[in-house]
């Protein structure tokens, strides 16, 4: 078990070993080349959800039940059954979690590492099952697959992730167990990202994400 004294500490080391210190103020990145097909880990499953989940065939509101089929390819999944006991909220966030899923310029890999190091982080067994597979589309190799699995050790492994993943590992870490930005780790992030909207859609990406987390784990949502 990591204390949290020391994950502030090594993702402050991380911020200051790579805030940007050349004219060009952005290191160099390697990529990932390597695409595997790697099954999620698997992890506690709850007994039961806490709140009942709505019926799969749920036809109404069919403004909102009907988009939400839409974006997930004609069924509700679990969380779906869940968000729909309050149709504004789940019309709501089917509209923001899609613009994080499809609009973003931010690249899908470093999208779903930091999707994927919120559901390690919070142990959000749903997150991880459905996420770790679209991080693996995008790029991941088996190693760091395994490697994320503790988010804080792969933070510092820069055999394993580069310059830029290290960076939204850290501001992922951080956002996700302090809140609080150190100066050093958006340095870091600013360092390997092009412009400020992919800066903020990371951020965002690691915000909404912590969302969905907290809510699966509260309500004790099920993997299909």
């Amino acid at each position: 078990e990591v204390k949290l004294s020391s994950d502030r500490d090594d993702v402050l080391e991380f911020g200051q070993r790579h805030a940007p210190n050349s004219s060009s103020g952005r290191p160099a990145a390697r990529r990932a080349i390597i695409r595997p097909v790697m099954p999620p880990p698997t992890r506690h499953k709850p007994a039961m959800p806490t709140i009942p989940y709505m019926p799969a065939d749920l036809a109404e509101p069919r403004e909102i039940v009907d988009v939400i089929r839409a974006r997930r390819g004609g069924t509700l999944q679990h969380l779906d059954r869940i968000l729909l006991h309050s149709p504004p909220v789940a019309a709501g966030w089917n509209a923001l979690l899609g613009s994080v899923r499809r609009d973003m310029t931010l690249s899908p890999k470093l999208r779903e590492l930091a999707m994927c190091a919120v559901a390690m982080l919070n142990d959000a067994e749903y997150e991880w099952f459905h996420h770790a597979p679209l991080l693996i589309e995008a790029g991941a190799t088996p190693a760091q697959m395994t490697a994320l699995r503790d988010p804080i050790a792969a933070l510092k492994n820069d055999k394993l992730f580069d310059a830029a993943e290290r960076a939204a590992l850290a501001l992922t870490i951080e956002m996700t167990r302090t809140i609080k930005v150190s100066p050093q780790t958006m340095a870091a992030v600013k360092a390997v990202l092009p412009d400020d909207r992919q800066v903020f859609e990371l951020v965002m990406t690691i915000a909404a994400y912590n969302m969905v987390s907290r809510v699966l784990v509260a309500t004790g949502i099920e993997i299909e």
